[in-house]
């Protein structure tokens, strides 16, 4: 049983988070770095532990000393809400490994869609529909080969990351090797890691996501979709719901896919699966964000949960 939860985190999720385990009668832990000392989490948890200094790399990121600060409160569970280490497998892992609960997916789920390629591939054997492209890592010289079959206009992606760094559309083969340069040379950068595939652009498409919960005895649900189409930069301005483009069929069908995402992985607690779906009504898989969302307030509003 969860009496005690740790919050691996700070600002508004922290608080959401502190304000839910109150609602459900468990204590709250938060963890600080140096400038957070008097900061709102920080006041209405509980008790709070200090973890290090103001920059995030020598306290939020400290995986080890939040571990420590959970074992000293007495905490049962962490709770990494979004950003920092939500996402970090290894993290996950270390917290089950400390005798502690990790609220959020097992570890091998989020390893599992963390990188865009093993996503696709295992998505493709559960039956979700995914956009066309490369099934596999690719050279400079194979993605040069193979582009042709995907179709033009295509996207260079990275396997690894997200947030649109490293991605770039190509109209005709001559942008391509300037783009898998510019594409390998930023995904390195950014994520630590090169690897590339391609991918169909479908123009004119929506972007639409499905709020999904399942617990740890097999048990999955969705709160239908939040529309999120209105971008800037690959990054969501607008977030609605429902969506204005689906119609009652076309929701229970993405819908079942996205349960169809969390089963081919095992997953548990909050996560989205986000799709494209095209102006003729087909869908595809995009990705899935294993963690809960700062969008997930949207979802509260239209369904209470």
């Amino acid at each position: 049983m969860i009496k005690k939860v740790l919050i691996a985190n700070r600002g508004e999720i922290a608080v959401r988070v502190i304000r839910a385990c109150h609602e459900l009668g468990l204590g709250t832990v938060a963890v600080y770095s140096d400038v957070d000392r008097t900061a709102l989490h920080v006041r209405r948890a509980d008790e709070a532990y200090g973890i290090g200094p103001a920059p995030a790399g020598d306290s939020y990121l400290r995986g080890d000393r939040i571990i420590d600060a959970a074992l000293a409160s007495g905490a049962d569970a962490i709770h990494p809400g979004y950003g920092f280490l939500a996402e970090r497998a290894d993290f996950a892992q270390a917290v089950c490994d400390a005798g502690l609960i990790f609220v959020g997916p097992p570890p091998a789920a989020i390893a599992a869609m963390g990188d865009k390629l093993a996503a696709r591939a295992r998505m493709l054997a559960a039956g979700v529909p995914i956009i066309p492209g490369t099934e596999r890592p690719v050279t400079d010289d194979e993605a040069i080969a193979m582009a042709g079959a995907v179709g033009f206009p295509l996207l260079i992606k990275p396997s690894a990351g997200g947030g649109g760094k490293g991605m770039h559309r190509v109209g005709e083969p001559a942008g391509l090797p300037a783009a898998i340069a510019a594409a390998r040379r930023e995904a390195g950068k950014a994520f630590g890691d090169d690897t590339l595939y391609l991918e169909r652009l479908i123009e004119g498409a929506r972007h639409v996501e499905i709020q999904v919960l399942a617990d740890s005895h097999g048990n999955a649900i969705h709160l239908f979709e939040r529309d999120c189409s209105v971008q800037r930069r690959h990054q969501k301005l607008i977030e609605e719901a429902p969506s204005p483009a689906l119609t009652p069929e076309l929701r229970a069908a993405m819908g079942e896919a996205a349960l169809k995402a969390v089963r081919a992985v095992g997953y548990q607690n909050a996560g989205t699966v986000e799709f494209l779906l095209d102006e003729d009504g087909s869908f595809y898989f995009m990705e899935m964000n294993t963690r809960v969302q700062v969008e997930h307030p949207v979802t509260e509003q239209i369904s209470g949960v």
